[in-house]
């Protein structure tokens, strides 16, 4: 994608390409909307088969493939999807494989970062549907990459922000948007955890796992428990740390909430306090980041600070002129000023997977676009990078949305691309 591209011709364009999907060989069933959609899922960890019960919960699907660096995660998945849908679904080790599966309509991808891009790009080149969990990329140019190839394909894409269909969080947009907590100032976003650690020492990977492919374009890490399978979220090289893998949620609410695009201004600091020697990315960090709405400061500590205030340890805090208000997955509180003023606590439950899922099922079935477009699940991730590339360069990050620039910081405009390792290429070429 050129980076001088106006954004809202952007997203015009791939609108307007969208209409023209049912044409496809891969696209008769929008003419059939009662059919059972194929899918095939993209790594079989613990979050995968997480969609993947979502998409059975909505109903209308069948898996028929499945992919995976591990033959026991494979095998795992395997034997779980047979028993829940009757029928056992084609198990391959790589995913270009599965995306040749005849009769496929759409894809899961459910593997770390560093392969989303690669793995996007194919899927929608082969006329497939894809339903992508975040962060959307590893890296900013691979989103601009990932961007265009989806506007050039007009294929249907949802990226897996699920909060966005929290009750919650719509109903403090609406309460905000109307003007009722007055004009917002600023706002704050954390999530505090307690991370749990495995042995960080380099050991010999298990014999069902290929390593060298799991690390794939990234570099090639030594394999430990401590970074195999689900706790690369805290690796440097894969999840990014706690920021990028999980408050990036937050931030994308935030952004939903705010009706704001990228932040034109980032700057972040903390450290490695508790968990030193265990993890490489910060188990401390303050991201400060300037929307031109208002500002959003990030904090997380993920250690010693769960217990702290459990009430308010996941969520967004909006400090209005008039009102404060709070909101997480399945609560909002108003906060009036003065002193003594009853708090409003609104209790908001669903089951946000399963929703963020049937909007994207339906998507696929009617060829209207879903609410999370890829546009928006890369300008949260773009967030939520900018932040980690201010913290690791040491210095404010200050970002041009319209060319994808940053202004006059050289060591942060090297890092918005990360090279990689051969024989893989990286897919943007600007």
């Amino acid at each position: 994608m050129r980076s001088e591209m106006n954004r809202r011709q952007f997203v015009r364009g791939a609108v307007v390409a969208a209409g023209s999907v049912g044409v496809s060989p891969r696209g008769v069933w929008a003419q059939e909307p009662g059919r059972t959609l194929k899918l095939g899922l993209i790594g079989c960890g613990w979050y995968g088969l997480v969609n993947v019960e979502a998409a059975f919960k909505v109903g209308g699907v069948e898996v028929v493939a499945v992919c995976d660096v591990d033959t026991e995660h494979l095998r795992e998945a395997a034997d779980k999807i047979e028993k829940r849908q009757g029928t056992r679904p084609q198990a391959f080790k790589r995913y270009e494989e599965l995306l040749a599966v005849a009769g496929l309509d759409a894809v899961i991808i459910a593997t770390p970062p560093q392969w989303h891009a690669l793995q996007l790009i194919a899927a929608v080149g082969n006329k497939l549907d894809v339903y992508c969990e975040k962060p959307l990329a590893y890296d900013i140019r691979e989103c601009q990459a990932m961007a265009a190839a989806v506007k050039a394909s007009g294929r249907i894409v949802q990226v897996g922000f699920q909060r966005r269909q929290s009750p919650a969080f719509q109903a403090v947009r609406s309460y905000l948007q109307e003007g009722k907590a007055g004009r917002i100032v600023c706002a704050e976003a954390t999530i505090n955890y307690t991370a749990g650690c495995k042995d960080p020492a380099p050991q010999t990977p298990p014999a069902s796992l290929d390593w060298d492919l799991w690390c794939g374009p990234a570099p090639l890490i030594p394999y430990s428990e401590q970074v195999g399978h689900k706790n690369w979220r805290l690796e440097q090289t894969t999840g990014h740390g706690h920021l990028v893998d999980w408050g990036i949620h937050l931030i994308d609410a935030a952004r939903m909430i705010l009706g704001a695009g990228e932040p034109v201004g980032v700057s972040a600091s903390g450290g490695l306090y508790g968990l030193s020697g265990k993890i490489t990315t910060p188990d401390v960090l303050t991201a400060h980041f300037e929307f031109p709405s208002c500002p959003l400061t990030w904090r997380h500590r993920i250690w010693g600070a769960e217990e702290y205030t459990p009430e308010v340890s996941n969520g967004l805090t909006f400090f209005g002129e008039r009102e404060t208000v709070f909101v997480t997955d399945d609560r909002w509180v108003v906060i009036p000023k003065g002193k003594g003023a009853e708090r409003q606590v609104n209790q908001a439950k669903a089951d946000a997977g399963k929703l963020h899922m049937a909007e994207f099922l339906e998507a696929v079935r009617t060829r209207r676009q879903p609410g999370c477009l890829i546009e928006e699940g890369a300008r949260s991730t773009v967030a939520v990078k900018l932040a980690m590339i201010a913290y690791e360069t040491g210095s404010k990050v200050v970002w041009d949305p319209v060319a994808q620039r940053t202004v006059g910081n050289a060591a942060a405009e090297a890092m918005l691309k990360r090279a990689y390792r051969g024989p893989w290429r990286h897919p943007y070429e600007g």
